[in-house]
């Protein structure tokens, strides 16, 4: 039986990886040597003189002659006057037909009430007193407006209800409400008729018209006579009747006229019988 101090040789390719190992750690590392600087490279001078400029052929021809600016025409007697910024304000501008409307929002208050009264003063003198031989009646209230209208069916239906003994207040709404949509109900009438009118002139009108039988209100409030108030009424009916016949009959077709015409007729009869019967 072998002992552990015996040695065992050991297998021939084992041995020569022992060895192999051994003379790689006897060996020393070997350092490679540093790369050689690179040479310096030559400068290419950079010269701040303009190049020469292109070669050119000489031509013959001379050179071209500069336009001359057209003299413009003065006119004899006429002076460029050109007024200062300052001066040039809104009012001029619209007044003249050129630009926008004046601004109306910095405006006084008593300056725009004596606007809108003198153009319901205008709206007026052309609603009662129309002038039937006008070449376009149709388009005399350009200016339409809608407080002349509103004042006058307040003042009727006021009237109305102060005359009234019992209920004054019911009074005032029906003549109100009656108003009113009479007003809508004719335009809408006259617009299915096919008639060229805008909307709110045709309410702006027989608004407008209503002034008459307002007249003859106020006066059966001051006469307590049944005759007078009976002539009375009857005159001013005639009187709205006619000033609305030359706006309302030239809206429409010739051949509808009559009824477009029936039913602004009909309203007025019927504010005349209540003017007739409460005052």
């Amino acid at each position: 039986m072998a002992s552990y101090g015996d040695t065992i040789p050991l297998h021939a390719s084992s041995q020569s990886d022992i060895d192999e190992i051994e003379n790689l750690i006897s060996s020393q590392p070997s350092v490679l040597p540093a790369r050689p600087p690179s040479p310096v490279r030559a400068s290419i001078p950079v010269s701040s003189t303009p190049p020469p400029p292109p070669y050119s052929v000489p031509s013959s021809l001379p050179p071209p002659a500069a336009p001359k600016p057209t003299p413009i025409p003065s006119v004899s007697g006429y002076k460029s006057q050109v007024p200062p910024l300052g001066s040039i304000n809104n009012t001029g501008i619209a007044a003249s037909g050129f630009g926008s409307s004046p601004n109306t929002l910095t405006e006084p208050v008593w300056d725009t009430v004596k606007r809108d009264l003198s153009r319901i003063v205008s709206n007026l003198k052309l609603v009662v007193f129309p002038n039937p031989f006008r070449e376009d009646p149709g388009k005399a209230l350009r200016d339409w407006d809608l407080w002349g209208p509103f004042f006058f069916i307040v003042f009727l239906g006021l009237t109305l209800s102060w005359s009234a003994s019992v209920k004054k207040s019911e009074v005032f709404a029906v003549a109100f409400a009656l108003l009113a949509t009479g007003a809508v109900i004719l335009t809408l009438n006259v617009l299915l008729l096919g008639g060229h009118i805008i909307f709110f002139q045709s309410l702006s009108l027989l608004g407008y018209c209503l002034f008459p039988l307002d007249i003859g209100s106020l006066i059966c409030v001051l006469v307590d006579n049944v005759i007078v108030k009976l002539i009375v009424v009857g005159l001013t009916l005639a009187w709205s009747s006619w000033a609305a016949y030359p706006f309302m009959s030239s809206a429409v077709n010739p051949q509808r006229k009559a009824l477009a015409l029936y039913p602004v007729f009909l309203m007025y009869v019927s504010v005349g019988f209540l003017i007739f019967a409460i005052v």
